[in-house]
């Protein structure tokens, strides 16, 4: 026990609070459709044709997080909404330590670090396989450095980390764009004496590994087909165009901030360090700040690579000015009590803060803010054809199994042309009459505020079955 220094309680403190950060009400539109996916995966077998949709039905559907949603609905079946967020807030702190462990200096300084990446990239935390990307982003870029900077050599685990990877989230291309970043860093450090570049031999085994990690993701049910899927997914022009999460941050909202600042940090840090900036820092950086400032959701994939290079040069920074802090590695047994009360006692806030994130009462009205919760009460014992939101064709589907969905989050079936059609429809654009007629759509959900939620309610032949202050449901008289 006396080795409980101060630095140490620090870094127990540190993952207390963040463990208790990324526990959150899960209020994301798209778990629930991910949810539905893995309970058809597990009750039928892999899915290779769209079975949730009428408009798309019997098409072809490259499931690429089917292993995450397997694991997620199993997370879900054991512990409903309080276990999808403490899974949530878990893959959260294990990738964080991932990044602690790889950074450099003291405890305090990582520390630092970690609670300014953690702020940038929580602000994607959900739910969702994109957190499976995000601890699996941490994990190559612990393994690519602690090859680089420490000499340690677990290239080989890379592979097997990409084959796993690639049957739980299409992000595996995240992997690819760090390992193809790291070869063409060190190249050109090779080319133009980099301070710490890797010798010719170890460049090659990088790109031996990275070789190998592209044919281990063909280790999938949908083999070749999964390639395709990231580049399918980023050619989708209505994501950029209506959806927050795929285009640029809003910087004039508060959650960006902390993206804003670990920039500033970073490229202060190299700034005012002697240390000349390495080429692999530099391009897997600044390459993942251009992601992030081309879509909001890759403010994440940011964060995983500046944490721990922030920490290379400013713990250099203050090394060549002798601002160093020099930890003990005993302390006398007062410590050690007070210690262990200071521990307690975060543990105890953490605790207390968890518990209100977890409280069913708070989360079902939460989630009803966001849901149409009582709008699809409504819709039970109804018939389609029905046209449904995209925000919320995820919930009907995991809601209403009985009822196809018009459109849900999965961008990469619907396609961009689909997508720009329904837009035109959900906000009463030209056409949207006979669209909706050519359809035979017979039932219609849609935000209460909507385009087509307000013209509805003066359209000849439709009657309003449900309203509330989110949702409007009509139903088309002559079907009745």
């Amino acid at each position: 026990m006396r080795r409980l220094t101060i630095e140490r309680t620090a870094t127990i403190v540190l993952f207390l609070l963040l463990f208790a950060l990324a526990t959150r009400t899960p209020v994301d539109t798209d778990i629930w459709w991910h949810l539905r996916s893995g309970e058809h995966t597990l009750a039928h077998g892999m899915i290779h044709t769209d079975p949730f949709s009428w408009t798309k039905a019997g098409e072809p559907w490259v499931n690429h997080s089917w292993g995450s949603q397997v694991l997620l609905y199993a997370v879900w079946s054991l512990g409903g909404n309080a276990g999808l967020a403490l899974f949530t807030a878990l893959l959260a702190t294990a990738g964080m330590a991932v990044l602690f462990r790889i950074s450099a200096g003291n405890a305090y300084l990582r520390g630092v670090a970690v609670v300014l990446g953690a702020a940038a990239a929580a602000v994607f935390w959900s739910p969702r396989p994109q957190m499976l990307s995000f601890f699996f982003s941490a994990v190559i870029i612990f393994l690519l450095y602690t090859y680089k900077r420490r000499g340690i050599d677990r290239l080989w685990l890379i592979p097997p980390v990409m084959a796993l990877w690639g049957n739980l989230h299409a992000g595996f291309s995240i992997g690819f764009i760090f390992l193809l970043g790291g070869i063409a860093g060190e190249t050109l450090g090779r080319l133009f004496g980099g301070e710490h570049a890797l010798p010719w031999s170890g460049i090659r085994k990088l790109v031996l590994v990275t070789l190998v990690s592209a044919l281990a993701l063909l280790l999938n049910p949908y083999g070749l087909e999964i390639l395709a899927v990231p580049f399918q997914t980023v050619s989708i022009g209505a994501l950029q165009d209506y959806i927050q999460e795929w285009s640029s941050p809003d910087f004039h909202q508060r959650q960006t901030w902390p993206f804003v600042a670990l920039m500033i940090a970073l490229y202060g840090a190299a700034g005012a360090s002697g240390r000349r900036l390495d080429w692999t820092d530099f391009l897997l950086t600044s390459g993942t700040a251009f992601m992030a400032l081309l879509a909001g959701r890759n403010i994440a994939v940011f964060a995983v690579v500046a944490t721990p290079v922030l920490t290379y040069y400013l713990d250099a920074a203050l090394e060549e000015r002798g601002w160093t802090v020099h930890t003990m590695r005993f302390v006398s047994p007062l410590q050690v009590r007070i210690n262990v009360a200071i521990i307690a006692l975060v543990a105890i806030g953490a605790a207390a803060k968890i518990a209100v994130a977890l409280n069913p009462s708070l989360i079902a009205e939460a989630q009803a803010a966001v849901l149409p919760v009582e709008a699809a009460r409504s819709l039970e014992g109804q018939s389609g054809p029905m046209f449904n939101s995209y925000n919320w064709g995820g919930y009907l589907m995991f809601s209403l199994p009985q009822l196809p969905v018009y459109v849900d989050g999965r961008t990469d079936l619907y396609g961009d042309a689909f997508l720009t059609e329904y837009l035109k429809t959900a906000t009463a654009g030209d056409g949207w009459r006979a669209r909706l007629a050519e359809q035979g759509v017979r039932l219609v959900i849609v935000e209460a505020a909507s385009g087509l939620g307000r013209a509805l309610r003066d359209e000849p032949g439709w009657s309003l079955l449900y309203q509330d202050d989110l949702a409007v449901v009509f139903v088309r008289e002559e079907a009745a």
